[in-house]
This record gives C-alpha cells, sequence and structure tokens, in this order.
C-alpha cells in the first residue's frame, strides 16, 4: 500500500476507466455552469432566460418606438447535494491482503464502486429534473417504442415537438432507457447500417440519427402516476398558459405526470408541479397548446419509464468538488481525478486514524430545467 495518494494514481484511474463505460447519457450532454466554485450548498445561481418577442406594427411618429418590457425569467440553479462515498481497510485487513497480494485489488474494486455510485446518482437526477422539467410527451405509456423494424414515427414524433417549440436543430439528445435500445438494436440494426449508421450493427454502439445524438441512460426510473381523478377545469385556459386551475377532482396529480384534456385529446402534457387536492397544476413550457375551456375534463395517463430529448441548452448542471474549511482538514492527502467519459470532476482523500486508513472520494452538484421548452417525453 503507498503512503500517498500519488502512488495510487494507476490503481485509482484504472478504476475510474470502468465507470466511464456505465451508462451515462445526461452528464455529458447538458451545460455546465461556470459559477459553481463561488457557492455553498444550498445557495442559489441565478441563470437567466430571456422569452421570446412579441411583434408589433410599425407606426410612423416624431420619436423613436416606445419599447415594451421584457421579463426575464430565473430559473435557480443550487448546488443542493455534497455526497460522498468511504471505506477503510484496517492494519489487520492490509496485513492479510498484502500477504495474498490482493491489496491493490481490493482498493481499485472500491474506487470503482464509489465512483460508479456518484456517478449514477447524479445522472439519475438529471433524468428526473430532465422528465418533471419536460413541455409535452409523445408514446405509449408501457409501451417501448422503435418497436416496429425501419420505422422511425417515434423518433420524428418528438422530434416535432421540439420542432414546434422553436428550439434549435443542433444539439439535440435522445437519452433512452434499456427497453428502448433493446428495440433499436434488435430491429433497426441492419436498416440503420444500410443508411450509413452501422456502429449499431458492428459495434451496438448508438450514433447519431437525424440530427439527435442517441444516448442510452441507466438513469431513466418508472415513472409512478398519480392518483389523481375526476379533476376539470375551474376557468378556460387561454392558449400559453402553463398554470391550470382544477376543481371537483381527488387524489394526487404528480411532477412528470402526463396529462390530457377533453378539449385536448392531441397533445399530452407534462406536469410540472402538481397538487394533492383541487388547485393550480403547472404545465411545462410552452403551455396549453389549445384553448382549454371550463368544466373541461382532465386525464392521468398512465405509468411509463420515460425517453428524452433535450438540447443542450435545455439542462444545467453546476458541479464542484465539496468544500472544505481554509487549510483543510484532518485528511493526510488530497487529489482530484476527472472522468473522461462524463467529465465528472471527483475528490478522492486519505485519512490515517487509528490502526485503519479510510478514504473519501466525493463530489458536489445541483441541476435545474433551464427550457422546459426544449424537452420533451418519449413514452416507454
Amino acid at each position: 500500500m503507498a503512503n500517498t495518494l500519488t502512488g495510487l494514481y494507476p490503481t485509482i484511474y484504472e478504476a475510474l476507466d470502468e465507470v466511464s463505460r456505465e451508462q451515462i447519457g445526461f452528464i455529458p450532454a447538458v451545460l455546465r455552469s461556470t459559477k459553481a466554485e463561488r457557492v455553498a450548498k444550498g445557495q442559489k445561481i441565478v441563470w437567466p432566460v430571456v422569452p421570446p418577442g412579441t411583434p408589433g406594427d410599425i407606426t410612423p411618429a416624431a420619436s423613436g418606438p416606445t419599447p415594451s418590457d421584457t421579463v426575464v425569467g430565473v430559473p435557480e440553479l443550487t448546488i443542493s447535494k455534497s455526497r460522498s462515498v468511504t471505506f477503510h481497510l484496517t492494519g489487520e485487513e492490509l496485513k492479510g491482503l498484502k500477504s495474498g497480494g490482493t491489496d491493490q485489488v481490493i482498493v481499485k474494486d472500491a474506487f470503482t464502486q464509489a465512483m460508479r455510485a456518484l456517478a449514477n446518482e447524479v445522472e439519475a437526477d438529471l433524468a428526473a429534473t430532465a422528465k418533471e422539467g419536460a413541455s409535452r410527451a409523445v408514446g405509449t405509456a408501457g409501451t417501448a417504442p422503435f418497436a416496429t423494424a425501419s420505422d422511425l414515427t417515434d423518433l420524428a414524433e418528438v422530434m416535432k415537438i421540439l420542432d414546434d417549440n422553436g428550439a434549435p436543430m443542433s444539439g439535440r439528445s435522445l437519452a433512452l432507457n434499456s427497453a428502448a435500445v433493446l428495440n433499436l438494436r434488435a430491429k433497426h440494426a441492419v436498416a440503420l447500417g444500410q443508411a450509413g449508421a452501422d456502429g449499431v450493427l458492428r459495434s451496438g454502439v448508438l450514433e447519431m440519427i437525424e440530427g439527435v445524438i442517441f444516448r442510452p441512460s441507466a438513469g431513466l426510473k418508472l415513472h409512478t402516476k398519480g392518483t389523481g381523478a375526476s379533476y376539470a377545469t375551474s376557468g378556460s385556459t387561454a392558449v400559453g398558459v402553463e398554470a391550470v386551475a382544477l376543481v371537483t377532482g381527488t387524489g394526487t396529480i404528480l411532477a412528470g405526470d402526463v396529462v390530457t384534456f377533453a378539449a385536448d385529446t392531441v397533445n399530452k402534457y407534462v406536469v410540472g408541479s402538481g397538487i394533492a387536492a383541487p388547485g393550480t397544476i403547472q404545465l411545462g413550457e410552452p403551455g396549453a397548446r389549445v384553448i382549454i375551456p371550463t368544466a373541461n375534463a382532465l386525464t392521468v395517463g398512465g405509468n411509463y419509464t420515460p425517453n428524452i430529448l433535450f438540447t443542450r441548452d435545455a439542462l444545467a448542471l453546476a458541479v464542484r468538488l465539496p468544500a472544505a474549511p481554509d487549510g483543510g482538514d484532518s485528511a493526510e492527502d488530497v487529489m482530484t481525478i476527472e472522468d473522461p467519459a462524463s467529465g465528472l470532476v471527483f475528490e478522492v482523500r486519505l485519512y490515517r486514524q487509528y490502526r485503519q486508513v479510510t478514504y473519501e472520494v466525493g463530489i458536489a452538484w445541483g441541476q435545474v430545467a433551464v427550457k422546459s421548452e426544449h424537452i420533451a417525453i418519449l413514452l416507454g
């Protein structure tokens, strides 16, 4: 066992290479905040979002035009988590492991599991934030997309949501759950190979299709819908309005639930914030696509596992090393190491204690959906 972390660098980096092969789809595809190092846990970072302008008539006058007010949105990004994984080895354990030549193997595997757990937690948080921050959804809840060979209608339909919302064509990624990836590999590999995207057929690696980078993600989990039933609108909701007041019903409508209205069965809206009793739900931007009249019945869709299409500017991630007091703490050695696949930087600390040595792998982060109109769900 080396006396410092520098001596352990090859062992730690070997562990990191194993973690970089995990299915991480969101982390490398989102915006990173450059202000994360300046804030403490719980402190807010303001992320300004300028709304689209409103055209008006040009009217000649003696003076220049009177500008209209611009209300800048301010999504708040917070370092909400400072997390670590620790493990230790006692003197007796080290003595026994060294005698068998397995001490480096044990340390490598421990670092592997630590960085894997932290990276997966960041990925899961981004996936949940993207789901609850999405604008609308397409597809069938409970049915994996891409089930028909050589038919990419599912991709076209979810892209249409972003197109209609005015999202940029560049920087688009589609995070896929394992069932969707299975269908792509099983039913589309040959057709994609004939079209020039032969990575799926030859190596099982998903590529860019129709300008969208396909990114498998282990962070996409089953969404269990709320118990809400018999809700109806208490007033008319205009086009572009996100807040919808509901009455008469019972049960919960949860963030991430997919809902439709009797007056608009075409659009499947994603709930950004829900209710546990009659009240007001918030739809993802850009809100209602048609007028939803008073006393209009709401239906909550089924449970689903999401696949999420988003642009790079739609999600923001702030990552930094966990804070330490000025002058450091009792750690004997500290080093950082970057995951080349995800870009996450982990801090590794070594503490020599009473007849044992303890290692800590840590990272701090927070995330926010900046532009809901640039996020859409493909149900699965």
